[in-house]
């Protein structure tokens, strides 16, 4: 067993981490007796949960209110911060839903931003004292939605393929560095935004953030990407293996046709 604390300490980061998996994350890091830097836009629900993690796990946990769309700011936020930094999570996403003719254009910047320069710069970031400490994590989460073409969330799923394959290659970069890196390619999780956006009850597979988080963590120095859930990685063989692609983009077309 790993003593995460010593691997991954004395600090963590979990980007996006007001509720839902971000919280799930913050809480089970804080259980392993690592301190946490909580980002995310919502000020009052961070100072909750650290409030609440600081009680039950007697851990330092420092909150920043700051919009992961502006990487800029990040940067200077981490680069005033003196704490070490041996664990990141990214987990903060946007994704409005919608066809692609519809969605506005500062839509689509904004997708760029949350989705994929802030998890790329910050990775970058984050890296370098990893590299020079020769320990760390990034723990990046994608989606089986970029597995495919997804309609309806087509430049959500896109920003998520990017997001597994960078991990991916990531993880054999930085391994001789002593950085584990991982891809979590999560299917549907119950968060408040999904349960928000579902109009025909939970998908199949659909998976609790403790869960999720878990097995995220639990993965982490194992290999380049997990699929938590075992009837999502039994969907993933068939729609990545088996069926024709122009099956599965269908198939993703009836499966996010009543999002809203």
């Amino acid at each position: 067993m790993i003593d995460f604390k010593s691997k991954y300490g004395p600090w963590a980061l979990v980007a996006g981490a007001s509720e839902g998996l971000g919280a799930a994350f913050a809480e089970i890091i804080a259980s392993k007796g690592l301190n946490l830097i909580l980002i995310a836009r919502r000020q009052s629900k961070l100072e909750s949960l650290a409030e609440y993690l600081r009680t039950t796990y007697s851990v330092d946990v420092a909150t920043h209110c700051a919009d992961l769309a502006d990487f800029s700011s990040i940067k200077t936020l981490i680069s005033k911060s003196k704490e070490s930094i041996g664990l990141l999570i990214y987990n903060a996403a946007y994704s409005p839903i919608g066809y692609f003719k519809n969605i506005e254009e500062e839509n689509l910047e904004q997708i760029v931003d949350v989705n994929i320069k802030t998890p790329l710069l910050l990775s970058k970031l984050l890296s370098k004292g990893m590299i020079k400490r020769q320990q760390g994590g990034i723990i990046l989460m994608s989606s089986l939605a970029g597995s495919q073409g997804s309609p309806k969330i087509t430049t959500y799923a896109a920003s998520k393929a990017f997001n597994t394959i960078l991990a991916e290659g990531l993880w054999k970069e930085l391994k001789k560095h002593g950085v584990d890196v991982l891809a979590s390619r999560a299917g549907a999780i119950s968060t408040p935004g999904y349960k928000s956006a579902q109009n025909t009850g939970d998908a199949p597979g659909t998976l609790s953030p403790k869960e999720v988080a878990s097995t995220s963590l639990n993965a982490l120095g194992k290999g380049p990407s997990v699929i938590p859930g075992s009837t999502n990685k039994l969907a993933n063989f068939f729609m990545n293996r088996i069926l024709p692609r122009k099956w599965t983009i269908s198939i993703m077309d009836k499966n996010t046709k009543d999002l809203s």
